[in-house]
């Protein structure tokens, strides 16, 4: 089961969010977009987790430039994704995964992770180590964490990047395992940037169903 719920940011912005799954799933989490928006692979997202007993929310953090803006993976879209995410305030998107995890909590669930993707990824990070609300937290490539990753997280965090992500030197890498020696972090030698989206180029199967599965026995573990 889906829908749309609009939630309400601490600031007082009204954003939408796509939900799947029952509010009395065993397990919540917030699932935390690409610099796209709610495409359809992230709603994918939602709904395989909501299948695996999750009850999951992907709160729209471009509603504040544009409502229900989602953009093609290449060519004018990526061009316009990229305008739009350097347009955006990374505080306000803060705010808005917090109101997604707050909205969780409210409705029962004690125990709530997030899991990320490019963007996502490095807000995922940042939901962990600024903020009290999560007990776990998964990024996929997310680009930026290693100029944050002296941050102390304040849940359990897994990363995953792709060895051949030019977004994501691999200095960064080690600057993140220079910082953080104990965090689960793996790198998929094959893959590039985006490789666990079916709908990019950069799709890599093999690395995809891997980090899938390391992801979800970490949130089982962990949420």
């Amino acid at each position: 089961m889906s829908r749309i719920k609009t939630l309400t940011a601490s600031d007082g912005h009204h954003l939408s969010a796509y939900i799947a799954g029952d509010a009395d799933a065993e397990r919540a989490i917030v699932v935390i977009q690409e610099a796209f928006g709610v495409t359809p692979y992230i709603r994918s997202v939602c709904d395989r987790l909501a299948e695996m007993g999750y009850h999951a929310i992907a709160p729209a953090l471009y509603d504040r430039v544009e409502r229900d803006l989602v953009l093609a993976y290449e060519g004018d879209g990526l061009k316009r994704a990229l305008e739009t995410y350097a347009s955006c305030d990374q505080a306000d998107a803060l705010l808005d995964v917090t109101a997604a995890a707050d909205y969780l909590h409210q409705a029962g669930h004690k125990r709530v992770g997030a899991i990320g993707f490019c963007w996502g990824g490095l807000l995922s990070w940042r939901m962990a180590t600024q903020t009290q609300k999560l007990q776990a937290a998964v990024s996929w490539y997310g680009g930026g964490i290693a100029g944050e990753s002296h941050a102390a997280p304040h849940c359990p965090v897994q990363l995953h990047f792709g060895g051949q992500d030019a977004h994501i030197p691999h200095t960064d890498i080690l600057t993140i395992r220079q910082n953080q020696p104990d965090l689960e972090l793996f790198v998929y030698d094959q893959a590039d940037h985006g490789f666990g989206c079916f709908d990019r180029s950069s799709y890599n199967e093999d690395a995809a169903s891997l980090a899938w599965q390391r992801s979800m026995d970490f949130l089982s573990q962990h949420i």
